[in-house]
């Protein structure tokens, strides 16, 4: 895998990180491209992060009567 796919995957992960996201997963896949006739690989990258938001009070009260709600 090319050095220049790697240093972007961690740039894509720590302008996420500024972001407040914490990145649980990430795929990178490198390939020669089948619609172009350059032998030039390319990458894919998928991310999957997190990003937990503080709730309005009126949600937090606990008397929520949503029966798939874990208590």
């Amino acid at each position: 895998m090319d050095d220049d796919m790697l240093t972007d995957q961690r740039r894509l992960v720590e302008l996420i990180e500024a972001e407040g996201w914490e990145v649980t997963d990430l795929e990178l896949s490198a390939y020669d491209s089948p619609w172009a006739d350059e032998d030039d690989p390319e990458a894919t990258v998928t991310v999957t992060a997190r990003k937990p938001y503080e709730s309005e009070s009126a949600e937090d009260d606990g008397d929520d009567e949503n029966p798939f709600r874990l208590k």
